[in-house]
């Protein structure tokens, strides 16, 4: 069994991590960190907990696991690493946004966790760094065009769910506020462009072209859209089979024939890929869970291929939404 450690139990992706973990074949919680919450149960935080596990938050650490999530916020988990000592042998995945860029930390070298890009890379990392939410749904969308060296100028827009601004109030994620409401934010210099850019690149390393980004607030708790669009002279047929082979073999990214809906993805690690053509541009509609395959359920995706388990484990799941 895999000996699992995760520091930030206390926000949304922590608690996404626990629930999954819970109920992997191959894995055991040994401890979940929250400082602010060091003795009170798991459940009175994450409600839903009440009678899955008796676990409770803990302020203390321990090297005596393979394998550390941190679930912190930008900025807190190099400050996290550079205030504690975490033994060498223990694997690091990290869903801030602190070494997607290629940073270290302490002698500790990041591998970018997007296994549909390197998971061979991933499969021998000592340290993770997981991909954005926001990131993750964009790349999906044009891996295969940057493999081929045909990706040109990118237009997207992406409407994101109120989960992806984290659990704590502002003003932006009050129901209230959020409820029958669209707005924008961050146009055009959304954090996740630079680490979208540089993964863009090492596939097609000459790609110089403007990705114009435009981040939308949805009314609704969970779940990205993403509709990009990129001149193309591949004809719709020829861009079908190119991301088909692209995505021959990689379990949780697939292309649809028919028109998707976002309710496809939630609560499961999927990405789907739908495309058109349109007056000489190949439109991209690429979508999924901004918790799961954006955060949570692609980090412990990547913890099964560094341990050597099948890269499925423990997110075969959905749970039905209506």
């Amino acid at each position: 069994m895999v000996k699992v450690g995760i520091v930030g139990g206390a926000g949304y992706t922590g608690g996404e991590m626990i629930r999954l973990l819970l109920h992997h074949p191959a894995v055991t919680i040994s401890f979940v960190h929250s400082r602010s919450n060091a003795g009170n149960p798991l459940y009175a935080v994450h409600a839903d907990l009440l009678g899955d596990t008796d676990l409770t938050f803990t302020g203390e650490l321990s090297n005596d696991i393979d394998v550390m999530f941190l679930c912190l916020g930008h900025g807190e988990s190099r400050k996290f690493l550079e205030a504690n000592d975490v033994a060498p042998h223990v694997k690091v995945i990290d869903l801030s946004q602190d070494f997607r860029l290629g940073e270290t930390v302490n002698g500790r070298e990041f591998i970018y966790g997007l296994p549909e890009m390197q998971r061979e890379k991933i499969q021998s990392a000592k340290n993770i760094a997981n991909p954005g939410c926001f990131a993750t749904a964009i790349q999906l969308g044009l891996l295969p065009l940057a493999k081929a060296g045909l990706l040109q100028e990118v237009h997207a827009t992406g409407i994101t769910g109120s989960t992806g601004a984290g659990q704590s109030l502002q003003a932006t994620s009050h129901f209230t506020w959020r409820a029958n409401n669209v707005s924008t934010y961050k146009v055009l210099t959304h954090q996740h462009l630079k680490e979208i850019r540089r993964s863009l690149q090492l596939l097609q390393p000459e790609f110089a072209a403007d990705i114009n980004f435009v981040p939308v607030r949805g009314d609704y708790p969970r779940g990205i859209w993403i509709t990009s669009y990129t001149q193309s002279d591949l004809s719709l047929e020829a861009a079908v089979q190119l991301y088909k082979d692209y995505y021959a073999g990689h379990p949780f990214t697939h292309v649809s024939d028919k028109q998707i809906d976002l309710k496809q993805v939630v609560n499961t690690n999927k990405c789907l890929i739908q495309l058109e053509k349109v007056n000489g541009k190949l439109v991209i509609h690429s979508i999924e869970d901004n918790l799961l395959k954006g955060a949570s359920g692609q980090a412990v995706q990547n913890m099964n291929l560094m341990c050597g388990l099948d890269e499925t484990a423990g997110l075969k799941l959905k749970s039905i939404v209506f």
